[in-house]
């Protein structure tokens, strides 16, 4: 799967467009070294470090928790949202995302009376729906100038990163390695996984 049909795919799953998706399609090229960008002159987002990358991991895997399928933590989410914010995000939105780990731990505080990693999972699930709420209100009447939410980019970069990760296309979805025989009628039943590859 490429990266232009994983970001359809995930926009189908949000009900809309991905943040950043035009800057995913012509902004993200292949990692090269510090020094190889430093001389090409090429800017590099902000750098996320271990701390962030597994507070990421955490809230991640609140959006999609170890069920019968592995989750977002296992997936290894919080590296590569780490990676596609450096690389992918454009700079407004990158600032956007960083200040909004800080804006996250905020809002735990004030509604739990502590930070996100000292929360039980129901803390965590209660914070995040209030957050997602806020995001899509934020939506509703949000102007193309204004500002992106911080939450609404880490949601989708869970999504995108999840379905597309090993785990996710092969675990949580059906997946048939391609090129694989064509085959135009597909039986599906109701409640049967969705395809990770077509």
């Amino acid at each position: 799967m490429n990266r232009r049909d994983a970001l359809a795919r995930v926009a189908l799953l949000m009900g809309g467009a991905v943040i950043g998706g035009d800057y995913f399609l012509t902004g993200c090229s292949p990692a090269s070294s510090d020094k190889e960008k430093t001389q090409a002159g090429a800017k590099t987002g902000p750098t996320l470090d271990a701390k962030q990358i597994a507070y990421l991991d955490e809230v991640s895997d609140t959006i999609i928790p170890t069920t019968h399928t592995p989750g977002a933590k296992a997936a290894k989410v919080g590296s590569f949202m780490a990676v596609m914010v450096r690389d992918c995000y454009k700079p407004q939105d990158q600032e956007i995302f960083t200040k909004g780990l800080t804006q996250l731990e905020d809002a735990s505080q004030k509604m739990n009376g502590k930070g996100f990693l000292a929360c039980d999972a129901a803390q965590r699930k209660a914070l995040l729906t209030a957050l997602d709420t806020e995001q899509k209100n934020y939506g509703k009447t949000k102007t193309p100038e204004q500002p992106n939410h911080y939450f609404r980019m880490i949601k989708e970069l869970t999504l995108l990163g999840y379905f597309t990760s090993e785990i996710g296309a092969t675990q949580a979805l059906r997946y048939l390695p391609v090129p694989g025989k064509y085959e135009g009628s597909v039986p599906y039943k109701k409640g049967d996984r969705a395809w990770a590859t077509t």
